[in-house]
């Protein structure tokens, strides 16, 4: 069985982009790969975070990964800080990139351009960190957005630079970016990603939101004033991001969608589409309440633990061998 490895950060509520972008694509492989799922809560210390906050939006991740149906007896899941070996893997890995290439990566280098204030260097150094948070577990592929393809690529480059350098010792991964429902957009800005971070309020569906507020935002979410429903993200991107969620939740073809919306009005897809994305986060938000009521986070992250060390620090053992930290 081959492996796949993925990891997201605990900063802000997950929104309806990361379940069907991520979360949604997890599930169906976890019955087809060997899956390896962290928390990486020490990348979430690039940028300011309140412990408190940091907590609560760990735990809130945890369980409702579990609520959208991830099996913590399929996959491993495990918080990146309770794996010392990334941490130490991240260092050799640091050592082994070039300032110009951590210069090229998207975070860093936006920031930069907006003259953002507070820029640390750990936002400088984790795309290293990243890179060995997937080289320990030697997975196959890593799904990501299409905006985090670029990180794939560094960790593939540093991988090939140390086995070269070194010996044969990683595994070279493959990204792997979903198709449909790749990046979900804003609703209120149909060219920009919805994003736990950067999103208006109206724009974004959280999974934790009210979900009789977050129908009213998909019946208030920007179209066009063409008045034809067909797939076209170009020149519809609002209705073109509606399509893909209502496909993406329901499981019906973009094609069947737009084949059924033939002769109606925006509205009546608006109608739909809120309705699927009520009942959606209804059932999600029961389940994720009930694994928050029964204290399962725990116990999954303490077992999620002692499976991904015992992976993890085999490697970086025979790292340490290779480069000379063990004489």
């Amino acid at each position: 069985m081959k492996t796949m490895l993925s990891g997201i950060k605990p900063t802000g509520r997950l929104t309806l982009g990361n379940y069907i972008g991520a979360i949604r694509e997890f599930v169906k492989y976890q019955d087809e790969y060997e899956m390896f799922i962290f928390i990486a809560n020490q990348h979430a210390l690039t940028v300011p975070i309140e412990a408190a906050e940091l907590r609560k939006n760990t735990k809130d991740l945890i369980a409702l990964y579990l609520a959208a149906g991830l099996d913590p007896e399929k996959t491993t899941i495990f918080l990146q800080s309770d794996v010392p070996a990334h941490a130490q893997l991240g260092w050799i890995m640091t050592c082994l990139s070039g300032y110009g290439e951590l210069q090229r990566m998207t975070q860093f280098k936006d920031k930069m351009a907006k003259q953002e204030t507070g820029i640390t260097a750990g936002l400088y150094t984790y795309p290293s960190l990243m890179a060995a948070d997937i080289l320990l577990y030697d997975p196959d592929y890593v799904p990501v957005g299409i905006d985090q393809k670029q990180h794939v690529e560094l960790t593939r480059n540093l991988a090939e630079r140390f086995n070269k350098r070194y010996s044969d010792t990683f595994k070279i991964p493959e990204p792997l970016v979903t198709k449909v429902g790749a990046k979900i957009y804003d609703l209120q800005n149909p060219t920009k990603k919805m994003s736990k971070s950067e999103s208006s309020p109206k724009g974004c569906i959280e999974l934790l939101d009210n979900p009789a507020q977050a129908r009213n935002k998909i019946k208030s979410a920007i179209t066009d004033s063409l008045g034809i429903i067909q797939y076209d993200p170009e020149n519809q991107p609002g209705l073109a991001n509606l399509i893909t969620i209502l496909s993406a939740l329901t499981g019906e073809s973009i094609e069947s969608i737009v084949d059924r919306y033939q002769g109606k009005g925006y509205g009546e897809l608006k109608k739909e589409t809120g309705d699927v994305v009520f009942d959606f986060l209804t059932d999600l938000q029961k389940r994720y309440k009930e694994i928050l009521d029964s204290k399962i986070v725990d116990k999954v992250l303490e077992e999620g633990a002692k499976k991904a060390n015992a992976v993890a620090n085999k490697k970086v053992a025979k790292v340490y061998r290779k480069v000379g930290l063990k004489i």
